[in-house]
């Protein structure tokens, strides 16, 4: 997990990626898949569900997607997103929603082709304080 995180520009250690998976483990709202190949993870994919205040619904927001270059153009990204767009069905969620650094345009096509329609304009504000 921790080499896919680094391929998102997320680098960290192993013993920092068993850390995150344990919260997310233990929390209920949060979801994490991975899919393997020969016993090593080649793809994961987060969720987390949430109330939205603006919908009046639950929604899904993905928070990370990732395939790694050796496995891509497999299908595997899509079978993560069909795997959580079932978990949300069984949630009875009604949106997904996933955001994507303006740079990656391949994972843009890929969405798209997903069936995923562009969206809102994400702003962010990092609080070094």
């Amino acid at each position: 997990m921790a080499r896919l995180l680094a391929q998102l520009g997320y680098p960290c250690a192993h013993e920092e990626a068993a850390e995150r998976i344990a919260v997310i483990a233990a929390d209920p709202r949060q979801h994490l898949l991975l899919a393997e190949h020969d016993g090593a993870a080649c793809g994961l994919v987060s969720l987390h569900l949430l109330y939205s205040l603006a919908h009046g619904a639950e929604l899904a927001r993905i928070t990370a997607l990732v395939v790694a270059p050796e496995h891509c153009r497999r299908g595997i990204g899509r079978r993560l997103l069909r795997e959580v767009e079932q978990l949300s069905r069984r949630r009875r969620v009604h949106r997904i929603e996933v955001a994507s650094n303006a740079q990656r345009t391949g994972a843009h096509a890929f969405y798209r082709d997903c069936g995923y329609a562009d969206g809102s304009l994400r702003f962010v504000k990092m609080l070094g304080d």
